[in-house]
């Protein structure tokens, strides 16, 4: 991961071009002359910069010998200050997420109360949708293997904004532990690629152990966010899923924009959409699997 310029250099603009990267992305800082202060967002690199840093810079000039004044703001989410920061990005969604028209039981909505579930039990019960017979309660834990993208769902509306809280142990050393949050209810994998997701995705050791990502729609979408696992890493946030090892994620989102994914308290992701999925056919928590052992404990969702 490149370094961020040091203090000596901040302030002044880089020279063109210069490649960044965050979670594995290649990024280039875009600058904005404002008040004869540069301030600095993110953008997703599709080409050279230099003709947007100077059209930008000229723009600021011919606004400061007009009016005197030029307001600016930093574009998308806010650049981390660290290279140990947790890799934050702005969704450019190249996808319009689908509005499906889904009957689904009617169960109370998560509103003001948190919502909680230690699957002490035998069965699931009203409250889930399970779209395949891969999911069983097991030992007070629910548990699955080869669901193949068919996940089950809470049927409990989910807030705009709210902090999802479970724990999730990988019973193989292939991790893969995969959570979706502010999806339809009802939907599932419809082929081998699951490229028509509804919710964002969270995915802990995924691809046998050598990713973690956040997704939107589309786990293996090019806007994913991701960061490659490396055995031994002194950056715990590259370290594979330990096989037996329990986990606590935590999903979040508290402005209606900012998706942020953490493990252990542990920040991995923030994705910033500036077309978050909310509202009918983004309301709903689900579990999800591909093929590996999986169990999960704990669930709780607070409004926020």
């Amino acid at each position: 991961m490149g370094a961020w310029p040091s203090k000596s250099t901040r302030g002044q603009p880089p020279r063109f071009p210069q490649w960044w990267y965050i979670a594995g992305v290649p990024r280039q800082p875009s600058w904005k002359l404002c008040s004869s202060r540069l301030f600095r967002g993110e953008r997703r690199v599709a080409g050279p910069l230099a003709s947007l840093a100077i059209g930008c810079a000229l723009a600021g000039a011919a606004l400061l010998l007009t009016a005197g004044v030029a307001g600016c703001v930093p574009e998308g989410a806010p650049t981390p200050d660290t290279s140990t920061a947790a890799p934050v990005r702005t969704a450019s969604p190249a996808k319009t997420a689908p509005i499906k028209a889904v009957a689904l039981p009617v169960r109370p909505a998560i509103t003001s109360e948190p919502f909680e579930d230690s699957f002490d039990r035998g069965e699931l019960g009203p409250d889930y949708n399970a779209l395949g017979p891969a999911w069983k309660l097991v030992a007070n834990k629910l548990c699955v293997r080869g669901a193949r993208n068919k996940g089950v769902w809470l049927l409990r509306k989910l807030p705009v904004n709210a902090r999802i809280e479970v724990d999730a142990v990988a019973e193989a050393a292939d991790g893969d532990i995969k959570l979706e949050a502010w999806g339809d209810g009802a939907s599932g994998a419809t082929g081998a690629s699951y490229s028509n997701a509804t919710s964002y995705l969270a995915i802990f050791g995924g691809w046998k152990n050598t990713k973690h990502v956040l997704a939107r729609l589309d786990e293996h979408g090019d806007d994913r966010m991701e960061l490659e696992v490396e055995s031994g890493s002194d950056d715990e946030r590259q370290r594979p899923v330990a096989a037996g090892q329990p986990y606590h994620f935590k999903i979040e989102r508290s402005n209606g924009k900012s998706v942020r994914m953490s493990v252990n308290d542990v920040v991995y992701f923030e994705m910033w959409d500036n077309e978050p999925l909310e509202g009918p056919g983004h309301e709903y928590f689900g579990f999800n699997d591909w093929d590996a052992p999986v169990c999960f404990d704990n669930l709780k969702i607070t409004p926020l």
